[in-house]
């Protein structure tokens, strides 16, 4: 992950020293000093004053200030530094995990976010995941590729959207609280129903995509419908997907469904990125009790089986589905709360696994290469 691009513009004296504090300085989601995760860029100094230059692989913008205070407080043990000047940046790369498929003009990277089954939470997954990356300072977009259940309209709270085409070939998107949409229920009115097959399902999820003016995007998330089919399986073999997300509940059946899912992905060579554990727990408003009402530790368990990242834990929490229905989902309408938080976590590790999934492509193809 090492940056080649950089500029040091540092006497050899002072810049050895600054380089052996900025690589102890262990970045928290690429688990590698700030110097090996390339997230080094730019070093210079005027008098006393250290100009540095940060560039990361992974959206965190709200962790910046803190990470700017911890590094000068670092460097300040340096005689030749009394203050530091640092600028931060998010600049990741197009990436997809099936580079035969030619990918979605304007968009970097494809993040499929999927469940073995229904009433997990994986569309409220969805739709709070995309809002955490754009907090983070992500361009993000979303695609509802449910087609025969579409509910991104109703939590983004635009169920009166209809795409317009201004040239005749391309839609617009909904742009709404931050980000791009994209949905068949756009097109839908009222309690009308998408009647159709499974093919002609999966043709309309490649057109509702391919058809789309999508604004630059650093991710596009899918909110995937629940299941194995046809769907699934056009997602694989004619999308550029970069990594997949399952959502579960601790529960034994949703677990059960969640390994299917894994293993689809499995089987189709898209990496599963991690899981995301809905209604983990309830907190009781009154006395702060943690119940578990559908078990404990199902997320971690097969987290820990497959081999991938737990990514975070969800409460049950009523606010959640009230703000869903309300078309005002937790991220953008209490930014500020214990969910709100929990789903920026789980937005910067998920951009970090995508990163360090580069790193792994990369170091495969060299070896193949070599070979």
């Amino acid at each position: 992950m090492v940056n080649t691009h950089t500029n040091y513009q540092l006497s050899d004296e002072l810049l050895s020293p600054v380089l052996d504090i900025l690589e102890a300085f262990e970045d928290p989601y690429l688990h590698k000093g700030l110097v090996s995760a390339g997230c080094v860029t730019a070093l210079s100094i005027e008098g006393k004053r250290l100009q540095l230059g940060l560039v990361y692989p992974y959206p965190c913008m709200t962790q910046y200030r803190d990470t700017v205070m911890a590094i000068t407080n670092k460097l300040a043990v340096l005689d030749a530094i009394d203050e530091v000047e640092c600028e931060i940046d998010f600049q990741p790369r197009v990436y997809s995990a099936l580079p035969a498929i030619a990918p979605i003009p304007n968009v970097k990277q494809v993040i499929a976010v999927a469940s073995g089954k229904g009433g997990v939470g994986k569309s409220t997954t969805a739709v709070n995941l995309a809002l955490a990356l754009k907090a983070e300072g992500a361009e993000v977009g979303i695609l509802d590729a449910d087609i025969y259940g579409p509910s991104i309209p109703l939590m983004l709270g635009i169920p009166n959207f209809r795409p317009q085409s201004p040239d005749g070939k391309h839609m617009t998107p909904a742009l709404v609280h931050g980000i791009s949409a994209q949905s068949i229920g756009f097109m839908l009115s009222g309690d009308e129903a998408a009647v159709w097959r499974g093919p002609m399902a999966a043709g309309a999820l490649a057109q509702l995509l391919n058809e789309t003016q999508w604004p630059e995007l650093d991710y596009l998330i899918i909110d995937m419908p629940p299941g194995t089919g046809d769907i699934q399986l056009t997602l694989s073999q004619k999308v550029p997907v970069s990594g997949a997300v399952i959502v579960t509940t601790p529960q034994d059946i949703a677990l059960a469904d969640a390994k299917k899912g894994i293993t689809m992905f499995n089987k189709v060579n898209i990496p599963v990125l991690g899981i995301i554990e809905n209604m983990s727990f309830h907190l009781c408003p009154e006395c702060g009790h943690k119940e578990h009402p559908f078990g404990t530790h199902g997320g971690s368990q097969i987290a820990e089986r497959y081999n991938v990242p737990l990514l975070g834990s969800l409460p049950l929490h009523i606010n959640i589905r009230e703000s869903m229905d309300n078309g005002t989902p937790s991220v953008m309408s209490e930014p500020e709360s214990e969910v709100s938080g929990i789903y920026r976590e789980i937005a910067r590790k998920l951009g970090a696994e995508l990163a360090l999934q580069q790193v792994q492509s990369t170091v495969k193809i060299s070896i193949s290469e070599d070979e």
